[in-house]
Parts: C-alpha cells; structure tokens; sequence
C-alpha cells in the first residue's frame, strides 16, 4: 500500500512538473513572439523602414512577421523529427534557447539609421529563427502536459501550456505599456529595446524549471518497447495527409482572427480610428487575463463534451462576430472598444482551449510530436502569417472594414468544413495514462 502511494505521489509531483515546465516555456516563447507583432505595429516601420510610406512602412513590418510565420512549419518538421527520436525535454530545452536566443539578438540590433539596408536584412533572419523556435516549441509542450496526464482529461491537461498564449500576450503588452509610460518620447529610439533584452531572463527561469521536469511516460514506453520511428516526419506525412491538412485547416477561424484581435487593431485602432495606443494596450492586457480563465475553462469543457462540440461552438461564434467586432471599434466609444477586444478573445479561446487535444489526438505516440506539430504549424502559413497583411490590404483598397470582416468569415466556413472532416480515430496507444505513468514510476 505505501508504495502505491509513493507511486501515486511521484505521478502527480511530475505532472505537475510537467504542467508548469511546460506552461513556463510556452510562456516564454509566446511573449516574444507577441512582443515583435506588438513592435512591429507600433515601432518596426520608423525603425527598420523609415524610407517608406506609412502604408508600405506597416506594410513590410507586418511582412517581417510573417516570414516568421512561414518559418514555423519547419521547425515543426526539424524538431518534430527529434522530439519523437530523442524525446520531448531535450528538444524543449533547444527550442527555449534558440528562441530566446534570437529576441536578445533583436533588443540589441541597430536601426536603419545605424546600418542602413542590413538592418532589415537581419531582423528578417532573427524572425525566422523566432519562427524556427516557435514551430518547435508548441508540439513538446503540449505533449509533454498531455502525456503525462490522465487520459480522461487530456483536453484540460493539453489546454495548460496554451496559458503560455494569453500569458505571453499579458506580458509582452505589459512591458512595451511599461516603457511605452518610462521612456516617453524615448520609446522609438531604445523604450521598445528593454522588453527583448528583459526576455533572456525569462529564458533563464524556463530553462531551469524544464531541465527538472522527467520524460513523458508514454514517449519512454515508447522507447522501451522499441517502437521510436526512425523518420518519424516523412512517417507521419505518408500516413497521416489528412489528420496534417485538417488540423492546419482547423485553425483557419482561430488563428487568423486572433492575429487581427491583438497586432492588426493596434494598427487599426491607432491609424484609422485615431484611437489612444494607452488605452488599446490596456483593453488587450484586461482580455489577455480573462485568457487565464477561459483557456483551460474550454479545455476542460471538451473533456465533458467533446473535442469537436466545443471547437464548432467556437468557430460559430468567430463568424457571427466578425462584424460586430469592428462595429463595436467604430464607434471610438472606450466601452464599446474594451466590450470588442474582449469578445474577440473569449471567442477565441473556445477554439484555443480544446484545440491541442484535438489535433495531437489524431496521432499515436511514436508520431504525435512530429504530425500534431506539422498540422498546427501549417496553419502559420495560410492563417496566422498573411491575416495582418490581407487585412492592411483590404483597408488601403476599400478604405472600409467590412471586407476585413468578410474575411473573417470566410476563414470560418473552411475551418468548419474542416472540422467536419477531421478523422476522430482512437490512436494505437489506447493504454490510460494512469497506467503508463505507474510503469514508468517503477522503472
């Protein structure tokens, strides 16, 4: 009996290990990539591009960010490959620092005044690397939470490192707040510095909390029964194209608007509306905290409900909001801005909470790192990446918001249909998680 109880009591000391390991590195990465879209629409064009017009400067900063986007799905396949070969800490630890790593490298790279052309030049190079990170970082993450918890509830347990999301949004919007009021007038030449150079201490915490955290115990039963993959990638491309495309397709409503709702708004908001950058920036802080909420909330809803239930719930309630969410930023009434910004992402976390279950669920174990990585990252591409852009484009050409919400909607019907075709199976390894973390505590 007393060793059941230690076994018992090892189990739950790592995967709460594991949660907080896993929810601090998703943090970390998250605030700075948050931090750079949040530049990039309020500094980046004077910055790097001060030779352009205020369209073409906001233009190529959003650009910037994309590349950055485009890179993600090959740092899905690179440290997908190694996360279910070697195992998913070690590949979290390389994520972390080569992340964190390429923010210092932007707190500290001159501006075009300094070095003329070769400054964008090499911000593009450190977005990439961002983006490299990124890609990498979200699959291990997640699987880490997941595979160490129960299998019942999985949606709640993979829905704690997408607290790094909302999380990393308080932060970065809190620290560029902070030294948006310290630096005054100073913020364009070294106010939006501090926050990139702060983030190498946050790299530091993460390091030390993931290097603490065991191996997840269904990745170690894989390995004990020899069942690794030897190219796990290619594996899960020629087995699973359908589980990949759907769940890149999946994201189209959650992706796509999220990046409007908390980086395009502030461009919006600011150069169309002539709103106060202040206050947008409190109004994104006061609904990235009810994100601490909401996410695992929805996650563990779709553990009482269903993965694909909620999901829908959530991509409906994207569509039907896509055009009073800009009506509601018209108005320039404060209320009225706060009561949009809020919404857009609690419609947001309905999707976001449920989301990592339901897509690294598509995959066994041996590929999951690999698969769930490639599918979610994908998305980077034809959602996340060009939102911003396709957004500036609509607003130049029609002078109007309305197309912008007709994108919006758009990307819900192919999300849904999506949805609709995303394969619900039982993956090979249908031991509870109870089970094999008992194994492994006795190994």
């Amino acid at each position: 009996m007393s060793e059941q109880i230690q076994d018992r009591s090892l189990v739950a000391g790592q995967r709460r290990r594991a949660v907080l390991a896993s929810t601090v590195g998703t943090t970390v990465e998250w605030y700075d990539f948050f931090l750079y879209g949040t530049t990039a629409a309020l500094v980046f064009p004077s910055v790097f591009f001060p030779d352009s017009s205020t369209y073409a400067g906001v233009l190529a900063a959003f650009s910037t960010q994309f590349v950055g986007f485009a890179a993600r799905p090959i740092g899905a396949a690179i440290f997908g490959h190694f996360g279910d070969r070697v195992g998913r800490k070690a590949t979290l630890v390389t994520t972390l620092m080569l992340m964190g790593v390429a923010t210092f490298l932007i707190g500290v790279l001159p501006s075009h005044a300094s070095i003329g052309l070769a400054a964008p030049v090499i911000l593009t190079l450190l977005r990439i690397i961002q983006g490299i990170g990124v890609g990498g970082e979200w699959g291990g993450s997640v699987l880490m939470s997941m595979e160490w918890g129960p299998r019942r509830r999985r949606g709640l347990m993979a829905s704690w490192p997408q607290l790094g999301v909302p999380i990393g949004l308080l932060l970065s919007t809190g620290m560029v707040k902070l030294m948006t009021s310290l630096s005054g007038d100073g913020f364009e030449t070294w106010g939006w510095r501090v926050p990139f150079l702060v983030s190498i201490v946050l790299v530091g915490i993460g390091l030390y909390v993931r290097l603490r955290v065991l191996e997840s115990p269904e990745f170690a039963q894989v390995q004990r029964s020899e069942d690794v993959v030897r190219q796990p990638a290619w594996e899960a491309i020629r087995r699973h194209p359908r589980e990949i495309l759907s769940s890149a397709f999946v994201r189209m409503s959650e992706q796509a608007p999220f990046y409007l709702f908390i980086t395009f708004v502030l461009t919006y908001g600011t150069k169309e509306l002539k709103l106060d950058k202040g206050d947008l920036l409190n109004d994104s802080l006061l609904a990235a905290g009810l994100g601490l909420v909401s996410v695992p909330f929805f996650g563990h809803l779709s553990d009482r409900l269903g993965r694909k239930r909620v999901y829908g719930a959530g991509i409906v309630c994207t569509a039907l909001f896509a055009f009073p969410y800009f009506g509601l930023l018209n108005t320039r009434s404060a209320g009225l801005v706060l009561l949009a910004i809020v919404v857009s992402l609690v419609v947001h976390d309905m999707q976001y909470g449920p989301q990592a279950a339901l897509i690294a669920e598509s995959f066994g174990t041996n590929v999951r790192y690999s698969g769930a990585g490639m599918g979610y990252q994908l998305a980077s591409v034809v959602a996340g990446g060009p939102a911003p852009l396709i957004a500036a484009a609509i607003l130049s050409s029609t002078k109007s918001s309305t197309g912008i919400s007709w994108y919006i909607v758009g990307c819900c019907v192919v999300s849904f249909a999506a949805l609709a075709l995303m394969p619900r199976r039982q993956h090979e390894d249908q031991q509870a998680s109870e089970g094999q973390a008992a194994d492994f505590s006795r190994t």
